[in-house]
């Protein structure tokens, strides 16, 4: 007896790699112990909430027994919350924005999926430079359509503009961007965004659908070196920002994101509705109260940067002195070194020898590369020293 779908059969197959190393790091752990292992697998930041988030649920517990405290909503969200949110964004996008050009979403991860399912008809492409966040292939197929990607140029991981213009046809919708990026670290310049919407612009010319340029922001929060993260908002109409509060606020499990309309964009009234609709019938139906309420308090605070720089550095200084080819990141907190040898799957495993976790670069389509996630503290990545340099010198 067949319990799955085919499609789902080979997605268990062919698993995250990211969850992959996570549950050999709970194999390891438990063999070990905890302080033993040194794991960079997982991107779950370990940083504690801001102040404004313990202050946000004091607040909530007292109204709690309201008349509902926590009812339905209107499926864009709560409307107070949107006002809000908007003069955020406003802020951080350089443009106006109106509550109205906002939904409220579960997360990044729950305004793609609505996204997808308003725009997409079956055979549709969704162009995107690699490496990429794993998840994206899986969010093309549920509605029909197909991941396809352009390899970043290698080690400094800036687009490749020519090979871009190559892959767009006509079954080309979406362009979707991570900018600061996982798993790279790589935050793309005004400069070159300017480049991919001169290429958009000219490809959009005569078509009956556009291509959306679909820009995904949970770490636009978190770059350094006083590196700009530029908005894609100013520079083509048909542009679509999601994010959410996972890492800004270290609210991962919340699962409260958003998507934001271009105010500019033609006819954005229709991709609204559609939006809204998708949220709906997709299940979501609305981002969890308690999330709404929760932000609606916290917006304008965030998590203290000062602990990923530092640890930045120190996973820096680490690779350095183990001998390690690398692009310092700009932003986000991933680093993602070449893989001594060549071979980013075998090398995993060696590290793995060390008790040391990394997600091989296959996972994120650009072999040859491994994934570091810094959300830990720097006694870990101190920790890593020796084992780094036990497994480099093996190739």
């Amino acid at each position: 007896m067949k319990l799955l779908s085919s499609q789902v059969e080979g997605y268990l197959d062919s698993s995250s790699w990211i969850r992959k190393m996570f549950e050999t790091g709970m194999v390891l752990k438990k063999k070990f112990g905890e302080d033993a292992v040194c794991d960079f697998s997982l991107g779950n930041p370990d940083v504690p909430a801001p102040a404004a988030i313990a202050d946000g649920l004091k607040e909530l517990a007292e109204c709690a027994g309201e008349p509902f405290a926590f009812g339905y909503m209107p499926n864009f969200g709560y409307p107070s919350l949107r006002e809000k949110l908007a003069k955020t964004v406003s802020q951080e996008q350089g443009v106006p924005v109106e509550g109205s050009d906002l939904i409220i979403t579960c997360g990044a991860a729950g305004a793609i999926n609505a996204l997808y399912r308003s725009i997409l008809n079956p055979g549709d492409q969704i162009l995107c430079p690699a490496p990429y966040f794993v998840e994206y292939g899986f969010y093309a197929q549920n509605y029909g359509g197909e991941l396809v990607t352009v390899p970043s140029k290698p080690l400094t991981f800036e687009l490749d503009f020519e090979g871009i213009e190559k892959a767009i046809n006509e079954k080309t919708r979406v362009v979707l961007i991570n900018s600061p990026n996982n798993p790279t670290g790589v935050v793309y310049s005004k400069e070159d965004l300017e480049k991919l919407t001169d290429t958009l612009k000219k490809a959009n010319a005569g078509r009956e659908r556009p291509i959306f340029l679909v820009a995904d922001e949970p770490y636009r929060f978190l770059a350094f070196d006083g590196v700009e993260v530029p908005s894609i908002l100013p520079l083509y109409p048909y542009s679509v920002v999601v994010s959410s509060f996972s890492k800004n606020l270290s609210l991962a499990g919340e699962r409260i994101g958003y998507a934001l309309i271009n105010p500019e964009m033609p006819e954005k009234q229709t991709l609204l509705a559609g939006l809204v609709l998708a949220n709906r019938i997709l299940g979501f139906v609305n981002a969890p109260a308690v999330g709404q309420k929760l932000l609606e308090k916290a917006l304008g605070a965030q998590v203290d940067k000062k602990i990923y720089l530092e640890r930045r550095d120190a996973m820096a200084k680490v690779l350095d002195d183990a001998g390690y080819s690398y692009t310092l990141p700009k932003g986000a907190f991933y680093f993602f070194p070449e893989a001594p040898g060549g071979d980013d799957v075998k090398f995993c495993a060696a590290l793995q020898e060390e008790k040391i976790l990394a997600v091989p670069g296959t996972g994120f389509g650009f072999p040859g590369y491994f994934r570091l996630a810094f959300c830990v503290g720097v006694n870990v990545i101190e920790r890593s020293t020796e084992g780094f340099k036990k497994a480099i010198a093996q190739f």
